[in-house]
């Protein structure tokens, strides 16, 4: 029986799937904490230890979520809010990976970009939302521009690393085969920089929500953002607690994406699982 092998041709033994009651023990356990935590808030809440006003509660949040979405309201407002999120991640990761690249493969695309690159990141992109309101206007630009302005940095940066970091002794036995540059870039330079390509990923999604947030304040008139700041003006602090869950259950989709991408694209790997 043949052992699974990697693009580059080395065997690799793969790993074997947690069997079912493990799985399920694994599961509890995560689930222990948040569990108990909502349990203690609802408690809390309810024996008037806090002020359900300022700090509403399970019961009320979950009441609330199901207001919402009975009424429409929570998915007119979240799918605005995940086709900003799209958007600005299609195009700052997508300009991220193509000049990861181009820096990574050639030196004088490198010095004309890395420098002024590195300079740029250092400034924090949400300082950058007056300017962007300036430049590009109140409507929906600039917060596609602030999202993909976040989302850049880590794709490149993930990217040119992964290029430079290919096995160089791969690239020079590809040339002593006189393999075609362009069978070389994808059999093995695609290949041995995809596991940081989607590092990358991972913090570009991440960096696209927290940038969602920042973003649908500019003068928004939708999306999850909208509703956290008109619950703000009213104390409503159940929909102050569902928007922030909202954001942080996108979060928590896109990182789930992520993982099952390099399950599939990476499977050739073997990986040291913790004990």
């Amino acid at each position: 029986m043949s052992r699974p092998t990697s693009p580059t041709g080395t065997t690799h033994v793969s790993t074997t799937a947690e069997p079912g009651p493990m799985r399920i023990a694994t599961t509890l356990r995560r689930a222990c904490v948040p569990v108990l935590l909502l349990v203690l808030w609802q408690v809390l809440a309810s024996t008037d230890v806090i002020d359900e006003r300022l700090y509403s509660s399970p019961e009320r949040i979950a009441d609330t979520f199901v207001e919402l979405t009975r009424d429409g309201t929570l998915q007119d407002n979240v799918g605005v809010s995940l086709l900003r999120a799209l958007a600005g991640l299609a195009l700052g990761a997508g300009l991220g990976l193509l000049v990861g690249l181009a820096a990574g493969l050639w030196r004088l695309a490198e010095e004309s970009v890395d420098l002024t690159i590195q300079i740029v990141r250092t400034v924090p992109v949400f300082a950058l939302t007056g300017l962007f309101i300036v430049w590009f206007g109140i409507g929906e630009t600039p917060r596609i521009v602030l999202i993909a302005s976040a989302c850049f940095f880590p794709m490149y940066l993930n990217v040119y690393s992964g290029v430079r970091g290919v096995d160089r002794k791969l690239l020079e036995m590809s040339d002593s085969m006189e393999v075609g540059s362009l069978t070389a870039m994808r059999h093995v330079l695609l290949p041995g920089a995809l596991p940081s390509a989607l590092v990358g990923l991972r913090f570009a999604l991440a960096y696209s929500v927290l940038a969602l947030v920042i973003a649908e304040t500019i003068n928004s008139r939708n999306g999850i953002g909208y509703l956290l700041s008109s619950a703000q003006q009213y104390l409503q602090t159940d929909i102050i607690f569902t928007c922030v869950l909202l954001y942080g259950v996108l979060g928590v989709v896109s990182d789930v994406i992520v993982r099952v991408l390099e399950r599939v694209l990476l499977g050739w790997r073997s990986g040291v699982e913790a004990r």
